[in-house]
C-alpha cells in the first residue's frame, strides 16, 4: 500500500453520484486550514469509476512542513480530491507545486494505452465551444456523459510524473485527444524528495491539440494509484504534496 500526504492544493474530480452541482470558488482552499483527521474543508473526495474502491483521504499534521496536509492511502484504488473553481487565466496563468514521490510505477507507459499510468499527477479542466468540434469528438463527449454521469470537460490538461519520456513531452491521451498529458517530471532522480514545480498552464495549454478552448474551470487531482495537485496563482507560491511507502 503507497500512502500521500499533500498539502494545501488544488483538484477536481467526477463522482458516479455526484452532487448536482458543487459550490464554485475563487480561490483554492488550503489544506491547512482543516483540522486533521478529515477531509479537507471546502475539497470533495470523488470516485473516478464504479470498478475501483476510492483512495483514502484525510488531513494529517506533517512535522517536517509545520503543516496540515493530506494523507492518500491507495492500494488498487481510483478516486480524487476536487474543488471547483472559476479562475481567468489571462490574470492567472501560474501554477506552482511540490510532489514527493516515493517510487514510480513499475511497467507504466503514458504512450501505451494497456500501460498508462503515474504516481502523481495535477489535472486541469477547460471550458470551450463544442459546436466547433468535429462530429466524432461531440459524439465521444456524449457517450462519456451518458457512461459517467456526469458533465465531462471540453478539454482537459495533465500534468503527470513519466517512467521515461523527458520533461516537457506532450503525449495525447490514448483514449481521447481531448485530453493532452504534459510530463512534468521523468525518471528515478529526486524520488524521495520535494521536487517543485512553476508552470505557465496557459502556455502549455497551447503547445496541445485542443488550444481554442475559452478558460481554465477547474483543477483535478487524480489518483488512479494516489497522485496530487496544485493551485493556480498570480505569482508562483508553493503548495506540496508529499506521497510515502507504508
Amino acid at each position: 500500500m503507497r500512502s500521500l500526504l499533500f498539502l494545501p492544493l488544488l483538484l477536481l474530480a467526477a463522482c458516479a453520484t455526484p452532487p448536482a452541482r458543487l459550490p464554485v470558488a475563487a480561490d483554492v482552499t488550503p489544506f491547512s486550514e482543516s483540522r486533521p483527521g478529515r477531509i479537507p474543508y471546502g475539497w470533495h473526495a470523488l470516485p473516478l469509476t464504479r470498478t475501483k474502491t476510492p483512495t483514502d483521504y484525510e488531513t494529517a499534521f506533517d512535522a517536517e512542513r509545520g503543516r496540515v496536509v493530506v494523507v492518500a492511502r491507495a492500494k488498487r484504488s481510483a478516486s480524487v480530491l476536487k474543488q471547483r473553481l472559476d479562475v481567468d487565466p489571462r490574470t492567472r496563468p501560474w501554477i506552482v507545486w511540490e510532489w514527493r514521490v516515493p517510487q514510480l510505477i513499475e511497467h507504466a507507459d503514458n504512450t501505451d494505452r494497456h500501460a498508462e499510468d503515474s504516481p502523481a499527477r495535477l489535472l486541469l479542466f477547460f471550458d470551450g465551444d463544442r459546436s466547433t468540434l468535429p462530429a466524432h469528438e461531440r459524439a465521444a463527449l456524449e457517450l462519456a456523459e451518458l457512461a459517467s454521469g456526469r458533465p465531462v470537460p471540453y478539454a482537459t490538461l495533465m500534468y503527470i510524473w513519466e517512467n521515461r519520456q523527458p520533461v516537457g513531452t506532450v503525449i495525447p491521451s490514448p483514449f481521447t485527444a481531448r485530453v493532452q498529458m504534459i510530463v512534468a517530471a521523468s525518471g528515478p532522480e529526486r524520488l524521495g524528495q520535494w521536487k517543485r514545480f512553476e508552470r505557465d498552464y496557459v502556455a502549455d495549454y497551447r503547445l496541445t491539440p485542443p488550444a481554442n478552448g475559452r478558460g481554465s474551470h477547474d483543477l483535478v487531482f487524480a489518483t488512479p494509484r494516489a497522485s496530487p495537485a496544485a493551485p493556480i496563482s498570480r505569482r508562483p507560491q508553493t503548495e506540496s504534496v508529499r506521497a510515502v511507502s507504508s
